[in-house]
């Protein structure tokens, strides 16, 4: 058996996942890197994009993550993620229903705040559309 990468996955809310894994791919805000065992010591913020998990056997696990950061150690890599979705979870057809209900939202915001805050709520669905 080949040695894991000890990999954690937090979320504001909860623990996501926590497991030994091969590989771990993440959007790095300055460009995707891949994680394995005993890899150097790095700390990077993430961008919108996916973070691909590769499972002990080949697996591979797919997860929107919407910013963050993501630290490697001698421990293993940990990544705090302001938002995460898994890839099997979402379904297209909510998400395009979602999308243009927030495109109605911000035509119709009444003020600049509301307008700001329902633009921020685009610009998150779309970032999700364009990662399945």
């Amino acid at each position: 058996m080949a040695d894991l990468l000890k990999f954690e996955l937090v979320s504001p809310e909860r623990l996501l996942m926590s497991q030994d894994v091969q590989q771990v791919t993440v959007p790095g805000s300055e460009g995707e890197f891949t994680v394995l065992v005993r890899h150097a010591p790095v700390l990077s913020t993430m961008r919108p994009g996916t973070l691909s998990v590769v499972q002990d056997g080949g697996k591979e696990d797919k997860i929107f993550v919407r910013g963050g950061f993501a630290e490697v150690n001698s421990e293993g890599l940990t990544v705090l993620a302001e938002e995460a979705i898994h890839m099997d979870d979402l379904d297209r057809d909510a998400l395009a229903l979602q999308i243009k209900n927030a495109e109605e939202d911000v035509a119709d915001a009444s003020s600049d705040d509301k307008k700001a805050r329902a633009q921020e709520v685009l610009d998150h669905l779309r970032q999700l559309q364009s990662a399945v």
